[in-house]
Parts: C-alpha cells; structure tokens; sequence
C-alpha cells in the first residue's frame, strides 16, 4: 500500500510540474499576517536566455482578513545597467460583493497579476515590490495591510 502511495505521489508531482512548462522562475516570500507599508520583498531574478522573451507576473496569497477591493503596488525593476524602472499598479482583489478573487479552494486565494509583457532580459535583474494601499481620503498608507501572506514573482517564457 505504502508503494503505491508513493507512486501516486510521484505521478501527480509530475502532471503538476510538467502542465506548467512556460515557468522560468517562480517564487514566494512571507510577510506574516500583515504587510507593513515600509516592508520591501526583493527577488533576485535568475540569468535567463537574451534570445528569448518573457511575460512577467506579480503574484499574492491573500485571506479573507484582506479588508479592500483593490491593492495598490510599487513595483522597482533593477537593470544591470544601474538604471531602474519604477511602476505602481493598481489590482483589483475583489468583487463587488466582496468575494476575494484568486484561485484556491480555501480561504485563502493566489492571484496572478500581470505586470509586464514581452520582456527581453540581458544580465542579473532585481525586483523589489512594496504596497502603496491607502485609504479613501486619507493621505498615510496602510501601515499594516492585513490579510496578504505571500508575496511573488514569476517569469513566464512567452511562446
């Protein structure tokens, strides 16, 4: 019984990876159960193929403690040059019935946010991504934004 366990195992690994082939790197890191406002998650990206071109995603596991229907980023790209591309994006997390969007079949949801697209890489890249969420009519950010628990990033090689 153990033995087929395992095989078990082993086969859905293998489905689970081998559905996933355009991933070039994929990534996550804890910010506990609340993201601080001056809190910077910072990915070092591989050395990847200049011949080739990418789709880039910003990734977050969020839970049903995450009080608002949008989210706000400051996304940093550090080029090998020294020169850095700064973006803020905007997201949409929820319905407007307040149903978190993402896939998962818990409480707690992954969504994959697009962020760039058709990207050529020539060297060592960093990214740094910190939360710019602010309430309605006031001015000071989230200090601690409750509810996102993860913090990704994903390279995607484009066909």
């Amino acid at each position: 019984m153990r033995i087929r366990n395992s095989g078990i195992l082993l086969l859905a690994a293998i489905l689970l990876f081998s559905c996933d082939k355009k991933r070039v790197f994929d990534e996550y890191k804890s910010v506990g159960s609340a993201w601080h406002k001056d809190s910077i998650v910072t990915f070092d990206l591989p050395v990847l193929d200049s011949t080739k071109r990418y789709n880039l995603f910003v990734n977050l596991r969020d839970n049903n403690n995450y009080p608002f229907n949008n989210i706000f980023l400051i996304v940093a790209l550090e080029m090998p040059n020294g020169f850095t591309r700064v973006d803020t994006l905007e997201y949409d997390m929820a319905a407007p019935d307040g149903t978190l969007l993402g896939n998962g079949f818990s409480d707690i949801k992954e969504s994959k946010l697009f962020y760039k697209d058709n990207v050529k890489f020539r060297g060592k890249y960093k990214v740094n991504i910190k939360q710019a969420l602010r309430e309605s009519g006031k001015v000071p950010g989230v200090n601690e934004l409750e509810g996102i628990t993860d913090v990704g990033f994903r390279i995607e090689q484009k066909d």
